[in-house]
């Protein structure tokens, strides 16, 4: 692996933050270098929202995300500001439930119902962050499944670890799904 540099990017109040920080500690227990950085817009929740995740198994020397490789949007706002600055080659993952406007983008764009899937499949909206590392691990394989698994159970409540492994088993069966209509 090289670097890999991420932007998980939606409103606040998503989890966009606590999933920017699981998928960097997951990294770590893999044995790469990882940097972490967040932003959210002036109103918090319901605002902007965005976290940052450079990956490398070299030394980081900038934690800033210029293009992205990947590029999640889970909010129509974030995909109108973020997908443009993703690699021409790279992948935009949005929620095609929360983003009906895909721009032209000259790369992969996969488009996963994220959050209905997170209400319907796993019956909470709230682990939607949960089903999109499942979702955006399940396409690339940045990290591994155990390493991903262990920080999402490291970082959730003690009552919410079965709801949380049903989320990341729900947003890996979602990635396959696209991945096969894709006959990747």
């Amino acid at each position: 692996m090289k670097k890999l540099e991420l932007r998980l990017s939606g409103f606040g109040g998503q989890g966009l933050i606590t999933a920017g920080i699981i998928l960097a500690e997951a990294a770590i227990l893999d044995g790469n270098n990882a940097v972490q950085s967040q932003s959210y817009g002036p109103e918090a929740r319901g605002g902007a929202s965005k976290a940052e995740v450079i990956i490398s198994n070299e030394e980081i020397d900038y934690p800033k995300v210029g293009e992205a490789d990947l590029c999640l949007a889970m909010s129509q706002q974030a995909c109108d500001k973020y997908a443009a600055q993703t690699r021409p080659n790279g992948i935009l993952v949005v929620d095609s439930g929360l983003v009906k406007n895909i721009p032209e983008f000259p790369g992969r764009i996969y488009a996963v119902p994220i959050t209905e899937i997170a209400t319907s499949e796993v019956g909470r909206g709230i682990v939607a962050n949960i089903v999109a590392l499942g979702v955006i691990n399940g396409i690339t394989n940045i990290v591994t499944k155990e390493s991903l698994e262990t920080a999402v159970l490291d970082r959730v409540p003690p009552k919410t670890k079965d709801l949380n492994k049903k989320a990341l088993k729900a947003g890996y069966q979602a990635a396959q799904k696209v991945l096969q209509r894709e006959g990747e």
